[in-house]
């Protein structure tokens, strides 16, 4: 699905910022509270000559003096108005895509750097300086990006141009201050840009109000959706058993508790689900644990009687969204304590000490005792309230069991990507019908030139929304359907060359018999989140056509069928999604391969398989799940990708050089992948052989979900093919 290459995925060390190989001391920095101008106690600030200013107490926007603002249409020159009355005056405003927990994917309400900029791809940042707007996005959205941004907007191309900090750091003078929301910037991000900031003492300033909520007029109020409960026999694991194992993380590295931030990471501890993102089933929500404690922090106007019991039942304490900041402050200071009364209080407290009486040297580990965080997730205004040398910044421990499916996981996502694939196909057939009938197209299987276009009325219009609103009805009608787990990408022709491209109904094209059609898409089963591409033509594709498409195939098969030894980073693996591409000076701007959640978000880390330079730092392992998609776009007249959902699992091998253990993978899509785009002569025997197989199992699997009609097009589909002499 669309392709990833989120930074927050994978959790690199910053070398340069660090005092211990367990956490980051700041010692030595002096913080500013612009109501009294004094040093106040440091907080978990980088070390500072780029003093960090915290705007907390009294709001440094004149806004009775500065109303001008009120009036102002275009969002540039508002921000700007409330950038000069501020105090400091700021020279530049950082808007992040991120929400308070650094999520990929967020809520309308929260898609303040959409707003400002007018760019609707989930990955960038925006800048505002007092003469210049920049946006900063990667490779995915370079296309999208230029045709979404005005010209009052500079485009910034990750991986081509400077990094933001960088770009701050040379280009605004000599203690410049640049205003963000310390709840919108991570931990981490905070600290590299302070590493930027230092040559020239500019100072990141920590807003009490967030600039654009100020100006965004119509902003979309916040949603009472209820958190559900999800049942044991889709998660396979109970949350006294996930605390268990947390705990045991938490003593083994001497800390005494962990702020939880990340929204899937609080939904798969809690065994919890909501809808307070729209194709993600998180809930906006906080977690603390601690070696006898566990705490939940969410709106209680979502939280049922039903919810608040099992919660109990649990030992967790349920308390309010916005005290979060407070109780951290408490946590820092030894002051947390559980409002939990009678045996569930006693048990929790029996349970931690369970888990610390396993470790021998568990008395002499206590005396070293710190607060875990993700700095990658854990949000700056948060970590502003710990300690500096109380603070382990590293990846959620959580990060990586969740990303190791338990057995119960596994055969969800196994019998969910069935039911998908029913659905796919059934669209495939509806779709092949409609453009034979509709526009006289020579179909699905024929390459023969289609008949002239027939005329059809506004009703039978086919166009990239009404098909893909036709495929969400066949998933509907599958057993455990709950929704998308994104917005489907449908694209003809030269939109097919926009990697995320994002139909709407009133600006999206029509389809078009001689052009391409790519279509991404994937949906939440309560067993499992699902994700596939395909790419089709309904017309005759030209050589080119199939020569990429064939090229595609070839690294797409390449991955699939890849053997390699445990420690395997995702990193080394890239390349053989790209070698056939290579060979004709060919290639793709986005990584190859991403994490599937469970009933949770359709990008998962901490693993991923991808060209960048943070794939190598987790290693590829049994029962993690990883997409298969490489893709070639042409600007202006097409594109393919081809996806495909992977389990990776344990290899039998004839020998185990190194003693080290071999892995493999287990494909669970399936849909059939188009043979008139094929070009068998550019197939190896054994390329032919794996699509043969596929397309066999694809055949058998997914016939029990068809009826006849859709029986007799996917065997036609599925035909082998034979080995070009």
């Amino acid at each position: 699905m669309r392709p990833t290459c989120s930074h927050k995925m994978i959790r690199p060390v910053i070398d340069q910022c660090k005092s211990s190989v367990t956490f980051r001391s700041w010692a030595g920095s002096s913080t500013y509270c612009l109501s009294r101008r004094k040093p106040q106690q440091t907080l978990g600030h980088a070390n500072s000559s780029s003093i960090i200013l915290v705007d907390e107490q009294i709001p440094a926007i004149k806004l009775e003096e500065d109303k001008d603002w009120r009036s102002m249409s275009d969002p540039l020159d508002a921000l700007r108005a409330l950038m000069a009355s501020h105090s400091p005056p700021l020279d530049a405003l950082v808007v992040p895509s991120e929400d308070n927990h650094q999520s990929e994917y967020v809520s309308a309400r929260d898609k303040r750097r959409a707003f400002v900029s007018g760019f609707t791809g989930s990955a960038g940042l925006a800048l505002i300086t007092i003469n210049e707007a920049f946006l900063w996005t990667d490779g995915r959205y370079f296309l999208q990006a230029t045709q979404q941004l005005s010209i009052r907007w500079k485009l910034m191309r990750i991986g081509e141009d400077p990094t933001v900090e960088n770009w701050i750091a040379e280009n605004l003078p000599n203690n410049a201050a640049i205003g963000t929301d310390p709840w919108c910037v991570s931990a981490e991000t905070s600290q590299r840009w302070e590493l930027a900031f230092l040559k020239k003492n500019q100072k990141l300033i920590q807003l009490s109000t967030n600039m654009v909520d100020l100006v965004w007029k119509d902003r979309p109020p916040a949603e009472i959706r209820p958190i559900n409960i999800y049942p044991l026999e889709f998660a396979g694991c109970t949350v006294a058993d996930k605390l268990k194992n947390l705990r045991e993380k938490l003593l083994h590295e001497k800390s005494f508790g962990i702020i939880i931030t990340a929204l899937d990471e609080v939904a798969w501890l809690y065994n919890i689900r909501g809808s307070d993102v729209d194709y993600s089933p998180v809930v906006h929500a906080y977690a603390v644990v601690t070696l006898d404690s566990a705490f939940f922090y969410a709106d209680k106007r979502k939280v049922s009687s039903e919810v608040h019991q099992y919660m109990l039942e649990n030992g967790i304490n349920v308390r309010d969204y916005d005290i979060v900041a407070s109780d951290v402050s408490l946590l820092a200071s030894g002051q947390l304590t559980t409002s939990l009364s009678g045996a569930k209080s006693h048990e929790a407290s029996r349970d931690a000490s369970n888990v610390q009486a396993k470790d021998d040297n568990a008395e002499e580990e206590m005396k070293n005792n710190v607060i875990w965080i993700d700095h990658f997730s854990c949000n700056l205004a948060l970590f502003s309230k710990l300690y500096p040398n109380q603070v382990l910044m590293q990846q959620s421990p959580l990060a990586l069991a969740k990303a190791i499916k338990n057995p119960t996981e596994l055969d969800g996502l196994r019998k969910a990507h069935i039911r998908d694939g029913a659905a796919v196909v059934q669209y495939l057939v509806w779709l092949d019908i409609q453009m034979q009938e509709t526009f006289g197209a020579s179909g699905y299987f024929s390459e023969q030139e289609g008949k002239s276009k027939k005329k059809h009325s506004e009703m039978m219009k086919l166009t990239e929304v009404s098909v893909s609103d036709k495929l969400e009805s066949f998933r509907a009608k599958q057993e455990n359907f709950k929704g998308l787990s994104f917005p489907t990408i449908s694209s003809v022709g030269p939109n097919a060359a926009v990697i995320h491209y994002s139909p709407h109904a009133d600006t999206c094209s029509e389809l078009d018999a001689d052009s391409i059609y790519l279509f991404d898409s994937g949906a939440q089963y309560l067993d499992g989140t699902t994700d596939i591409t395909r790419t089709v033509h309904f017309g005759k594709p030209s050589a080119h056509e199939k020569s990429c498409y064939t090229a595609v195939l070839k690294g797409h098969i390449a991955l699939d069928i890849a053997r390699f030894p445990n420690g395997t980073t995702g990193h080394a693996l890239d390349i053989l999604a790209r070698i056939a591409l290579w060979k004709y000076g060919l290639d793709y701007r986005h990584g190859t391969g991403h994490g599937i959640g469970s009933y949770l978000n359709v990008h998962e880390g901490p693993h991923l398989i991808s060209f960048r330079p943070h794939a190598r730092n987790v290693a590829l392992q049994a029962s993690m799940t990883v997409t298969d998609e490489p893709g070639y776009y042409e600007d202006g007249n097409f594109g393919v990708r081809l996806e495909n959902v992977l389990i990776v699992k344990q290899a039998k091998t004839s020998f185990n050089f190194g003693e080290k253990g071999y892995l493999e993978f287990e494909h669970i899509t399936w849909a059939p992948y188009q043979k008139k785009l094929i070009d068998s002569a550019l197939l190896t025997p054994e390329e032919i052989e794996w699509l043969n197989c596929y397309h066999l199992d694809c055949r058998e699997i997914l016939a029990p979900y068809l009826n006849e009609q859709e029986s007799e097009w996917l065997k036609k589909a599925t035909e082998p093919i034979g080995v070009c002499g």
